[in-house]
């Protein structure tokens, strides 16, 4: 999808759930497996999450509503 020139403008968050697991990717692995890093000049976000109990979700949508603000 980072390819699309409709997106090119497109600000990602990844919300990285089930981090209460043990054999959770961290935040690191997942960047490297989506190949994060080959887009400098894109605005993403890895947040860590855990979906049954809430955490990371306000902070992730809070940098999502920071970064939108950004761009306009």
């Amino acid at each position: 999808m980072l390819h699309e020139d409709e997106l090119h403008d497109a600000v990602l968050l990844v919300l990285a759930n089930k981090q209460d697991l043990p054999k959770a990717m961290s935040v690191g692995e997942i960047v490297k497996e989506l190949g994060l890093t080959e887009y400098p000049n894109r605005v993403w976000h890895v947040q860590p999450s855990i979906a049954t109990t809430g955490e990371g979700l306000h902070e992730g949508l809070s940098w999502l509503d920071t970064a939108l603000k950004q761009k306009q």
